[in-house]
């Protein structure tokens, strides 16, 4: 028959006293390894900050670190004792940032700092292996384009985009500087959908995407967004017309100038 838990039962164990009144072991341990590690140890061990309970038979005591360069950071002592008939001895010192230390950003792989425009003449950027954007071209696709080319025996590709990587594209198409958006899309009321100049892509984005080849446009050579648009659409129509009316022309006779004619006689000859 099993009992119910009481409170005593469940309340962690407070660890022993000794260890907590190990502040000046811990002292004179973090002052040893300041020492070793080239710091003035009077100056670079500052105050007991407090102790933490690692169990009933294991704590740690903090205190403060004035270190150049670690601003917020700690030295952490680690002492434990086997029972009350055995001394209390170090486990471990630390010197390790607090909540509001000054610590490294998380390191990030070389290959996932590169940014689009990053790369030059001469640099290679392989691809990973399990990129989520790439798939084996012999894996059935949902997109008919690569479906023609790709399942062809030996003349197939050996990877092809993947749905996500097609996704992931077109979110960062259609959000760009030819996108739907932009400030020149916004400014025109032709989108390239409807302008000759514009050559769709093949496969699931032909719907969304294509070429601009308008040498004159600012996207001539970009993938554009179908809805995107500049002031050199093919079918744009200009009002050659004059801005200001001009009326008819009237003559009026009271102001013209007569001059006779060299051959004819003088008023009155017979």
């Amino acid at each position: 028959m099993s009992s119910t838990p009481t409170a005593a039962d469940t309340e962690p164990q407070r660890p022993a006293p000794e260890l907590v009144d190990a502040v000046e072991l811990s002292r004179s341990v973090a002052r040893d390894e300041a020492a070793d590690r080239g710091y003035d140890p009077g100056s670079a061990v500052a105050e007991h900050i407090g102790v933490a309970p690692e169990g009933p038979d294991c704590v740690t005591h903090m205190f403060g670190a004035n270190v150049p360069g670690y601003r917020g950071w700690r030295w952490e002592v680690t002492v434990a004792t086997a029972g009350d008939e055995f001394p209390v001895t170090v486990s471990e010192v630390l010197l390790r940032p607090g909540d509001d230390a000054l610590v490294a950003k998380e390191w990030v792989p070389w290959e996932r700092r590169v940014r689009p425009g990053d790369l030059g003449i001469g640099d290679i950027f392989p691809t990973e292996p399990d990129d989520e954007r790439l798939v084996p071209a012999y894996l059935e696709s949902d997109d008919p384009a690569v479906e023609d080319t790709a399942m062809e025996l030996g003349l197939g590709r050996k990877r092809v985009m993947s749905r996500a990587g097609r996704l992931d594209a077109a979110a960062r198409w259609g959000s760009g500087e030819f996108g739907p958006r932009s400030d020149m899309a916004r400014s025109v009321r032709e989108p390239c959908g409807t302008c000759g100049f514009y050559l769709p892509v093949a496969g699931s984005l032909s719907a969304a995407f294509g070429v601009c080849g308008n040498e004159i446009a600012p996207a001539d050579g970009h993938v554009v967004n179908v809805e995107y648009g500049c002031g050199a659409h093919s079918e744009i129509v200009v009002d050659k017309s004059a801005p200001v009316p001009v009326a008819d022309l009237i003559y009026d006779d009271s102001l013209l100038d007569v001059e006779s004619h060299a051959g004819a006689g003088a008023p009155g000859d017979g």
